[in-house]
């Protein structure tokens, strides 16, 4: 898992200056952090990610000082379906609202509770270890509103960006790239020691082809889910076998 920010720290001027605020979460047994990114989004916001569930607390109270309050955000994004990703989208969706959204190939994770559903590298202990250090119980399991493909516009819901698909870590993994040329990149990239593709992939292949597809494109500053935000020409590594 990648360092980032302390526990529930907020880039204020960054969602002040860009519309982009930073909401670093911590992950249990000293696992690192993930971050949350909320999108100013015409007049509400867009949510990417949610983070654990043991971590709700500190999300809502970050959303709330942001100014995200409840019937302000419009869309909630999942990047793919880990636990550290999708643990609070069932309770932001009952206390904020909006629409809850990600790609149907891990939908399923998030419908019966197995973040390692169509996998092809599932570990069986941490199968059974995940759910009980991250939290995500029956209370977290959800289905999606709307189910996200690759080129999908989300100016509907007042952001002025669309969906890449980038399957690698996991089959449904997405980003989703700005006109401004921000990518948000779950993740496919995380910066630890240095901007990298992530060590934990499913399907290296998949991963091989998702990088040559994004340094296609025009891609400005990345914000992965584990680490601190940094530039595309920042990134050097190929994607390396591993597991999620």
């Amino acid at each position: 898992m990648g360092r980032g920010k302390t526990a529930g720290e907020v880039s204020e001027g960054m969602l002040l200056d860009l519309g982009i605020g930073i909401i670093t979460l911590p992950l249990p047994l000293g696992m690192g952090s993930v971050n949350c990114y909320l999108l100013r989004a015409g007049d509400g916001y867009v949510l990417i990610d949610t983070g654990p569930p043991k971590a709700w607390d500190v999300l809502g109270r970050e959303l709330h000082s942001l100014g995200c309050k409840p019937g302000s955000l419009n869309l909630t994004i999942l990047t793919h379906g880990d636990f550290d990703h999708t643990g609070n989208a069932a309770s932001i969706r009952n206390t904020f609202g909006g629409t809850l959204a990600m790609h149907p190939a891990d939908a399923r994770m998030a419908e019966i509770g197995d973040m390692f559903a169509g996998r092809k590298r599932a570990n069986f202990i941490l199968r059974a270890l995940v759910p009980r250090l991250i939290g995500f119980g029956t209370s977290e399991r959800f289905i999606p509103d709307v189910l996200l493909e690759d080129g999908a516009s989300l100016s509907e819901y007042g952001l002025k960006a669309r969906v890449i698909s980038i399957p690698g870590h996991s089959e449904g993994s997405i980003g989703i790239l700005t006109v401004d040329g921000h990518f948000f990149c779950g993740d496919m990239f995380e910066n630890r020691k240095k901007p990298a593709v992530n060590s934990l992939i499913d399907d290296r292949d998949a991963a091989d082809r998702s990088a040559e597809k994004l340094a296609a494109l025009k891609i400005g500053m990345v914000y992965p889910g584990h680490g601190t935000a940094f530039s595309m020409d920042e990134l050097s590594e190929r994607p390396t076998q591993g597991g999620p």
